[in-house]
């Protein structure tokens, strides 16, 4: 046995937009945080992959996008 099968399916995402994006939609990325990754997506293709990045990546990225 595995330790995938062991632990169990993973529970699933969360995905969360800002604050920022408007409730018509429209040009909205959305984030699902878990320990040691942060998902990002367009929220228009939601059945895209997403990439998926490290939690300082993300941070250094949101620091940089707020000035």
């Amino acid at each position: 046995m595995n330790a995938e099968a062991k632990r169990g399916p993973a529970p699933a995402l969360v995905w969360v937009k800002s604050s920022y994006s408007g409730a018509e939609g429209g040009q909205c990325v959305e984030v699902a945080a878990r320990p040691g990754r942060v998902h990002v997506r367009d929220s228009k293709d939601a059945a895209r992959a997403a990439f998926t990045v490290e939690p300082t990546a993300w941070t250094a990225f949101v620091e940089f996008a707020a000035l």
